[in-house]
């Protein structure tokens, strides 16, 4: 990835997760993160990987509510961050903060296996 691309996605995750932050007209059930974002090598697309904390519900109304808001979203990132075409989101959930506490619980579970 290119020096451009990286900037470009650090200004985009800013961009939405400051949009999260300050409210979307359709309620976000849960917490939500915006963990990364990576675009393509001509700008056109942009991989948005969000993290959902709370049950399975909340994490697919949060997906359902993010896709709502796409255009508005899209929108708010063409007015902030000057690029020629504004990039299509595509809105990825990122399940690794879960698998990362499901990994420590069973490293604990061994250690007192163990003992």
């Amino acid at each position: 990835m290119s020096i451009r691309s990286q900037r470009v996605s650090e200004e985009i995750r800013k961009v939405i997760s400051e949009r999260l932050i300050r409210g979307i007209k359709t309620p976000l059930p849960g917490f939500v993160t915006i963990s990364a974002v990576e675009v393509n090598s001509d700008l056109t697309v942009a991989k948005i990987f969000y993290s959902v904390f709370g049950s399975e519900e909340d994490k697919k109304g949060a997906g359902k509510a993010l896709e709502e808001e796409k255009r508005a979203l899209r929108y708010e990132v063409a007015q902030k961050v000057r690029l020629r075409l504004a990039p299509e989101l595509v809105f990825v959930r990122d399940d690794s903060p879960e698998r990362a506490a499901r990994i420590s619980e069973l490293l604990q579970g061994s250690k007192t296996n163990e003992s």
